[in-house]
């Protein structure tokens, strides 16, 4: 299904994602099929490998996976998850996405896996997900949803799409609670939008939408590893990727990874796991 009203800030995401640059760092870089954080287990591990670890730990958190489920994952990009979810759980997945690019390459990736029957890709906002109401036992996101313009809908759009007892996880690259966005300038800057989430403020949001976050695992210190890990790897790399990807985008790139890392060790960004529940009778 395609979805073609985006916001500002959600243009600005496409735009982003479907540039060349941007599709070849990702995959030749970070991670390929998961393009998220990850959870090291060492400072010098491999990035594909942590990535895996973060999906391990957000299915743990699930807790009993219900034996085909059906799971909408909010900002899907490449499908790692999505695939991963279809294949050990047989779960059917409704993956939402706004970049045109990863969406195809997911499609192609879930031929090749013959999981193209478990896993249907959208080219559609999470902020309004053409799925019906109460259609989801799980609601999946991974460094998504720093991306909107409009965090509360997002997690709106969650509790809408959930089931009576159903499950979202979630993770996020977020300001510290407390943090003032003017310390924040070059990050936001790089993300083009005005503000981030925090984790008071993602519990706040569920509350006003009707769900109640049980679990937060504060990983901070993975977000600083993650973003040098990153670095290290283009500056390690860079002759070879000049002959890929603009040295421009490089440079950027470089630049942007470093703001990242400073906020995160300057206690200034927060990264973790949530668990977050919709009651099976509202209060």
């Amino acid at each position: 299904m395609t979805q073609t009203h985006f916001s500002a800030a959600e243009r600005t995401a496409s735009d982003y994602y479907d540039s060349a640059d941007a599709d070849c760092f990702y995959e030749e870089v970070w991670g390929g099929e998961d393009i998220h954080i990850g959870l090291y287990a060492s400072e010098t591990e491999a990035i594909a490998p942590a990535s895996q670890r973060t999906v391990n730990a957000l299915i743990a958190l699930i807790g009993t996976f219900p034996r085909g489920a059906t799971v909408v994952d909010l900002g899907s990009g490449y499908g790692g998850a999505a695939r991963r979810l279809a294949k050990e759980f047989g779960a059917h997945v409704e993956a939402i996405n706004i970049s045109s690019v990863e969406n195809a390459r997911h499609r192609q990736l879930n031929l090749s896996a013959g999981l193209q029957d478990h896993i249907q890709v959208h080219d559609a906002s999470f902020e309004d997900v053409p799925l019906p109401s109460g259609c989801a036992d799980v609601v999946w996101s991974q460094d998504a949803i720093l991306h909107s313009g409009n965090r509360q809908q997002v997690l709106q759009e969650a509790a809408r799409l959930l089931k009576p007892g159903g499950v979202m996880v979630l993770t996020d690259p977020m300001a510290a609670d407390g943090v003032e966005t003017d310390s924040l300038s070059a990050i936001l800057d790089r993300i083009h939008l005005p503000d981030m989430g925090s984790p008071d403020r993602y519990r706040a949001w569920a509350s006003q939408a009707g769900l109640v976050r049980e679990v937060w695992q504060d990983q901070t210190a993975m977000l600083i590893r993650h973003y040098s890990r990153v670095r290290e790897e283009l500056l390690r790399r860079e002759q070879e990727l000049k002959t890929k990807i603009s040295p421009e985008y490089l440079q950027r790139m470089a630049a942007g990874l470093g703001h990242w890392i400073d906020g995160g060790r300057q206690g200034r960004l927060s990264w973790g796991l949530m668990r977050f529940r919709k009651p099976l009778q509202e209060a």
